[in-house]
């Protein structure tokens, strides 16, 4: 046998020196480059051009324009006054949960989560119900007494809608800090709380020099998301009907297609808006306070209410999501009402809505288009979010650092922004065009629900794999199992719970994506479920409200039972899903 060269010796042992993981990380970060950053950066140049050349005029135009300063002081201010409330009603919640123990504990945590089973702009589709002129609350009114519909214009509560859209974004985005609360309040030593009493420190002193502090990490992972959130927002507000917001006004001029630099102007401000109250959020909140510990050494069982602390607490988080899941009542009455003029319920009730929403071909088509998008995006995430979580917790590649950076930015990237990237990636003319609104946008809405959620999944894996100790891994190994065996048979079985949940929340949040589909989704026959409850929403059909709460129905459904069964399989470790 001929002696193997020198040089095809030393070609071989190099390649076995290079890992394959490399290729996968690589393979990350162009499809991060190319599908996240390059639209980013398509949108920033166009807001600086004029003529073709690198101008400031268009934002010399914004900032001069009175009318679009007020739209982005506006959100702004939405944005505040809605991560204020979501810390008022969600920190209590959390203290109570994580401090102290009583019957129906988990019941609770689970009924927690309904929230989270409706975007905030499908349960705007029966806010008119409750709080118009001639809503529920008007006639609760006049049959006690207090109005009388009869004479004069009875008062509208819906106000300009600013108060509205706040309130509802509150009651669908609370569950995400108080799942971040909770953990991070589990992680919380009680040494150092009983450190502090036994040097003679108060109970409120202890809580805001030890116990705050260090939750400082967790309120900021949860309320960035809920800021950015609303901050963007475009489908509460366009149903509410309030529509003096800057992502509204970005969102009107995108959904004619017509790429113009003072569109991506005020696109390149609220990009760079978010990017910096990100940034400062974690300058301040997110920095980890530097401890011996900053995770439990010993159990804290917490304190065992009676039944009196325990009605209580079940009378408050009970009103809370009693009044959280009104939106949800309300889309479910509206999706299964007959005649329903001026009384508190229906007169009757019908599956026909519903019936309609599932065979009409349009609403038909919707729905069977989001499972397709949701699905392929899904099957994304999934194969590259669990491959980019071994790299960043086992291998520890060169890079994954930044790789783990890098995955997490679409949570402070807002759906609205990206959006108008990928309009700006695929206009009329440029190479990508085959894949835009105005052609079949498949291709590009699935890649844009996987940027999206891809999030969700390397978080979902990452908490999973760092519960698994990587001995188990090395005693497969030295028992003469490959690394591709070792992982198949001891690592994906013990992890399979978070691949399950994470991919399941991927999946249901992508069915119910709405700026991404409002925007992208430009051609009927390929609108998404929420661009159809849009559509519907604004129909001059008499049933078109009833069609769109079936459709919201419809995904409350879906969304439903894979958060039920993502918190089961998960436990408290859920809130890490939602962490920035």
């Amino acid at each position: 046998m001929d002696p193997v060269p020198a040089e095809n010796s030393f070609f071989r042992r190099m390649a076995r020196k290079i890992d394959a993981l490399y290729v996968v990380e690589i393979f990350l970060f162009l499809f991060l480059g190319l599908f996240f950053f390059y639209p980013l950066v398509l949108a920033v140049k166009t807001g600086l051009s004029f003529d073709g050349q690198f101008s400031f005029y268009w934002l010399g135009r914004l900032f001069s324009n009175r009318i679009l300063m007020g739209q982005l002081l506006n959100s702004f201010l939405l944005a505040c006054l809605t991560t204020g409330l979501v810390l008022v009603v969600s920190f209590p919640m959390a203290i109570l949960s994580a401090r102290y123990r009583f019957r129906g504990q988990g019941i609770l945590s689970m009924l927690v989560l309904i929230p989270l089973i409706l975007p905030p702009f499908v349960g705007a589709l029966s806010i008119k119900r409750y709080l118009g002129q001639f809503g529920i609350l008007n006639i609760v009114l006049e049959r006690l007494g207090v109005l009388d519909l009869s004479t004069g214009l009875p008062p509208d509560w819906l106000g300009s809608g600013f108060l509205i859209v706040s309130v509802l974004q509150t009651l669908n985005l609370f569950p995400i800090l108080y799942l971040n609360l909770t953990a991070a309040l589990a992680n919380l030593d009680p040494a150092y709380g009983q450190a502090a009493r036994n040097l003679g420190a108060s109970g409120l002193t202890t809580f805001r020099r030890i116990t705050l502090p260090l939750l400082r990490p967790g309120m900021f992972a949860g309320g960035s998301i809920v800021f950015i959130w609303s901050f963007t927002d475009i489908g509460t507000p366009l149903i509410v009907g309030y529509e003096e917001l800057a992502s509204v006004k970005i969102f009107k001029e995108l959904a004619r297609a017509d790429v113009s630099g003072r569109t991506y102007s005020l696109v390149l401000v609220m990009l760079t808006l978010s990017i910096l109250f990100y940034t400062l959020g974690k300058m301040v909140f997110g920095r980890a306070i530097r401890m011996d510990s900053a995770k439990a050494s010993t159990a804290s069982m917490g304190t065992k209410l009676g039944p009196v602390g325990t009605f209580f607490v079940w009378l408050f988080f009970g009103g809370v999501i009693l009044i959280a899941a009104l939106p949800h009542i309300g889309v479910i009455l509206t999706a299964v009402s007959g005649p329903w003029i001026k009384t508190i319920l229906p007169e009757s009730f019908t599956l026909r809505h519903v019936l309609f929403a599932l065979q009409q071909p349009d609403t038909r088509r919707s729905v069977l288009n989001s499972l397709l998008y949701a699905g392929l995006s899904t099957g994304v995430d999934i194969v590259l979010g669990s491959a980019a979580a071994w790299i960043i917790v086992r291998r520890r590649l060169w890079g994954s650092r930044v790789l783990d950076l890098i995955l997490m930015l679409p949570l402070a990237v807002p759906g609205v922004i990206l959006a108008a990237g990928y309009i700006a990636m695929t206009v009329p003319g440029s190479t990508l065009e085959a894949i835009g609104p105005l052609r079949n946008p498949l291709l590009i809405l699935v890649i844009a629900y996987s940027i999206r959620r891809i999030p969700f999944v390397v978080r979902g894996v990452t908490a999973g794999l760092q519960q698994i100790p990587e001995s188990l891994e090395q005693a497969a190994r030295n028992l003469g199992s490959g690394p591709g065996t070792a992982i198949r048979k001891i690592t994906v079985p013990l992890i399979a719970a978070n691949i399950i949940a994470a991919g399941l929340l991927t999946f249901s949040f992508a069915m119910l994506e709405v700026s991404d589909s409002l925007v992208l989704a430009q051609l009927r026959e390929h609108y998404p479920i929420t661009k159809e409850i849009y559509t519907q929403a604004n129909s001059a059909n008499v049933d078109a409200n009833n069609i769109a709460a079936s459709l919201g129905l419809l995904g409350m459904l879906v969304l439903g039972g894979s958060l039920g069964t993502a918190a089961i399989l998960l436990g408290k470790r859920l809130g890490a899903v939602f962490r920035a």
